[in-house]
């Protein structure tokens, strides 16, 4: 197997959770993930070792995602944002599904230039220079996003307290 061919091997597992929680949807992920695969297997003479390649890799997923958001076909495809906390086996109580239904809800309702952010730093685990260069934005802009998308989120899920009387 050859070195690149181990690297895309070794981030297969942080790409499909990007996918997955870029799409919402475990068939969507898997068919993201397959598309963005090939692509980045038939341009991976484009890869440059000034990064890493599991970086480069997220850059191709997303690249691939938002092509195939602008594709006609699937420009009214919605997932319900439920099956995230169906998905993660570690969740044990109801009260921890449902505080993950409550952030998957709150994270899809951020602009997509936030979530992207979020979701390449928190899931797809990249460091903020990586997240950057995926994102082709400055650093500065990403901790930006970072920072607004979080500070919506929290204030999202804040509890809402009822007036005393």
């Amino acid at each position: 197997m050859s070195n690149f061919q181990q690297q895309i091997s070794d981030c297969l597992p942080d790409l499909w959770r990007y996918a997955f929680a870029l799409t919402r949807n475990r068939d969507a992920a898997d068919d993201l993930l397959q598309d963005a695969v090939e692509r980045a297997w038939r341009k991976r003479a484009m890869w440059e070792p000034t990064g890493t390649v599991k970086s480069w890799a997220m850059k191709v997923l997303l690249n691939t995602y938002r092509t195939q958001l602008r594709a006609p076909a699937r420009r009214h495809v919605t997932a319900p944002l439920d099956d995230i906390a169906q998905t993660v086996p570690a969740i044990d109580t109801l009260a921890d599904q449902l505080a993950l239904a409550e952030t998957a809800r709150a994270m899809a309702t951020l602009p997509e230039d936030q979530r992207e952010a979020l979701l390449s730093v928190v899931v797809g685990g990249l460091s903020y220079k990586e997240a950057a260069a995926t994102l082709d934005i400055p650093i500065g802009t990403l901790m930006s996003r970072l920072g607004r998308a979080r500070a919506a989120l929290k204030a999202a899920m804040q509890p809402v307290e009822s007036p005393v009387s």
